[in-house]
């Protein structure tokens, strides 16, 4: 009993000293002054900003546009016979002058031809000038000088004028009239054995050689012509009202060092359905100095135009292709505008209430309700964030300035 007893006591003794013990340490915590409570500080963004003011500001449209000829004809032989060589070779690519011969139809037979028909009339002539000097003394003179006056070599001279009826019917009878315009019409097809270059241009297609056999009707060749281009660009309609007819527009090269002078020409009457947009076709003179090619692809610029009630913003600040912020009791907050116009950095836009605070800057990892401070107050103190890009000097993903914000700097290359 004594050994259980002395156990007792010393587990006893052991709890009253720890419960003493526990007792002290509050009582003395009691008495500690308490700390003081410190006051968190919120983060601010400095931002640049702007006032939503609108105006009527003029824009340039400047499209991409192909350039092609104003004219490109087939060349077709109007009569049959074996392709002989003009003053120019017959060959793809290769260029000719206005009135330049491109090519003959075998004319030796038709020539041969014609002259033979020019000595029958003559005979047809000789056998009525003394009938004439008979019945019609008055018309001998006219008469004797037109047959004197024809040639084999040459086109028939005019017919002397018909006035007196007896006379019509007689010249009808001896075939003197119908034979005159017969002849003449062998002397247009002579001519058209005979092809010349209607206009300054190259041959695009080259269909039959010097030395083929054609038929009446036969394609040979197609040609564009190369002195007067025109640029066919095609407008988003809401841009393509404002271009007029007879519009001065300034083309320029790809790498901006050669520079040309064009025209507003025509404007389609409808819009591609592909595309749903608008073309305009605009002149340029070909010069010798800069020489434009059919086929390439040029910037046309079109006169300068009032955008009326919008405001110009960096592309930068726009994020989700429509978003922006605006600071409202020195918070940031979203909302939603029109995109007017885009140009190559800013954009033209409206459906902001005038008055607003606009953020013209590129923001990184912000949202909705962060309090800022903007360039109108006091300068970034401690504790401000900046607004601007980070060292890399590129957005990060998944903010409103970042990803969201490079799909919004993209739209133009998406329109």
């Amino acid at each position: 009993m004594r050994k259980i007893d002395r156990r007792i006591v010393i587990v006893a003794s052991a709890l009253f000293i720890l419960l003493l013990a526990y007792g002290l340490m509050r009582f003395l915590a009691a008495q500690r002054p308490p700390d003081p409570v410190r006051q968190s500080i919120e983060a601010r963004r400095f931002v640049r900003i702007e006032l939503v003011e609108y105006d009527n500001i003029p824009a340039n449209v400047t499209e991409r546009g192909r350039v092609s000829s104003v004219a490109e004809v087939d060349i077709v032989s109007e009569a049959s016979g074996k392709i002989e060589q003009g003053t120019v070779p017959l060959k793809k690519g290769a260029g000719f002058s206005r009135g330049d011969v491109l090519f003959v139809v075998y004319p030796d037979e038709a020539i041969l031809a014609l002259k033979a028909r020019k000595s029958r009339y003559q005979n047809t002539l000789a056998g009525i000038l003394p009938d004439l000097a008979i019945d019609y003394p008055e018309y001998e003179e006219a008469y004797q000088r037109f047959f004197t006056s024809i040639s084999v070599d040459k086109p028939l001279p005019d017919l002397p004028e018909i006035n007196n009826d007896q006379l019509k019917i007689f010249l009808a009878s001896r075939n003197v009239i119908s034979e005159y315009y017969g002849i003449q019409s062998d002397e247009l097809q002579l001519k058209r054995r005979t092809v010349t270059a209607p206009f300054d241009g190259t041959y695009k297609e080259v269909y039959m050689e010097v030395g083929s056999y054609t038929n009446a009707g036969g394609r040979v060749a197609t040609a564009i012509r190369t002195d007067q281009l025109e640029i066919e660009v095609a407008l988003r309609r809401s841009f393509a009202k404002w271009v007029k007819i007879g519009d001065p527009v300034s083309v320029i090269s790809d790498d901006g060092a050669d520079t040309w002078e064009g025209k507003v020409i025509r404007k389609s009457g409808f819009v591609d359905e592909n595309t749903q947009r608008q073309s305009i076709f605009v002149r340029v003179n070909n010069g010798s100095n800069q020489p434009l090619m059919a086929g390439e692809y040029l910037d046309a610029t079109f006169p300068v135009q009032p955008i009326e009630h919008v405001m110009e913003i960096p592309r930068n600040a726009v994020f989700n292709f429509d978003e922006v912020f605006l600071v409202r009791s020195g918070r940031l907050a979203k909302a939603t505008i029109n995109v007017v116009k885009e140009n190559e950095r800013t954009l033209l836009i409206n459906g902001l209430n005038e008055g607003d605070t606009l953020v013209v800057q590129q923001l990184i990892n912000v949202s909705e309700g962060t309090l800022v401070v903007t360039d109108t107050e006091q300068g970034p103190g401690p504790g401000m964030g900046t607004g601007g890009p980070g060292e890399s000097g590129q957005p990060r993903a998944g903010t409103p300035g970042g990803e969201e914000s490079r799909r919004g700097q993209n739209r133009s290359a998406q329109n």
